[in-house]
């Protein structure tokens, strides 16, 4: 897996945002507006975009469709999400006043586990986040990944279970302790209770994504905070890869 965007809000000098990429299977985790990258790293004849919600920063990118596929061998785009996510999205950011040429491909609200290549599992669960949002966890035999974006981190919360012994977290981790109550307002999380999240989930390893781009380009994310509570945790930057 490769972190194309590990941004939130809005692009930075040094982050685009949401967009997670597994470029041996065609699956793309979020379109935010990293989205553009998604052409150097193509390897399959299809491509399954999974949205967690539809807040701008993380499907603005799929405008960029047309320039993404071009001159590339690929048949097929699938764009996954809620259906209401969906059609917002196709009435509002993809209305003819705004985006006059139809997007190059299929959308197809998700309804249950969805299969992926290599006997793979993708299972999606809901998040406490301002309009809705998705986490997914995407399971194969021997490993397993989870990506949770755009919520307010609780160990207690419903989402932890669906979680347990992932290999891989990617988790959001936007604002500093500090900042507990604009992260209540905004649906967003703050470091210690990623850490307990990952503790409580048994997580093999956290990545850290979502940084708030108003935060220090060299310290984006309270890493020693999470240190002290999950030490197995790494700062998640633009062109991260991942092997699990």
């Amino acid at each position: 897996m490769v972190l194309l965007g590990t941004g939130g809000y809005h692009p930075s000098n040094e982050r685009q945002t949401a967009c997670m990429m597994l470029p041996e299977l065609g699956i793309i985790l979020d379109a935010g507006t990293a989205m553009f990258r998604v052409r150097e790293y193509i390897q399959t004849e299809e491509l399954h975009i999974f949205l967690s919600h539809a807040h701008l920063d993380h499907v603005f990118g799929l405008t960029g469709l047309f320039d993404i596929l071009h001159e590339r061998e690929v048949g097929r785009v699938v764009v996954h999400g809620d259906a209401q996510k969906l059609t917002d999205i196709q009435q509002h950011l993809l209305d003819r006043s705004l985006f006059p040429v139809p997007l190059p491909c299929e959308w197809q609200p998700l309804d249950g586990p969805t299969s992926l290549p290599d006997d793979g599992q993708l299972t999606y669960f809901p998040l406490v986040h301002p309009g809705g949002s998705l986490g997914f966890r995407l399971d194969w035999p021997g490993h397993s990944l989870a990506y949770v974006t755009d919520t307010i981190a609780d160990p207690q919360a419903p989402y932890v279970e669906r979680i347990q012994d992932v290999d891989v977290l990617i988790h959001e981790c936007y604002f500093p302790d500090s900042r507990v109550q604009l992260a209540q307002l905004t649906g967003h999380s703050c470091a210690t209770p990623v850490a307990q999240v990952a503790r409580a989930a048994r997580a093999g390893r956290l990545i850290l994504v979502h940084a708030n781009p108003l935060s220090r380009p060299e310290a984006p994310f309270d890493i020693d905070t999470i240190r002290r509570i999950y030490p197995h945790v790494t700062a998640g930057y633009d062109g991260l890869e991942v092997v699990f």
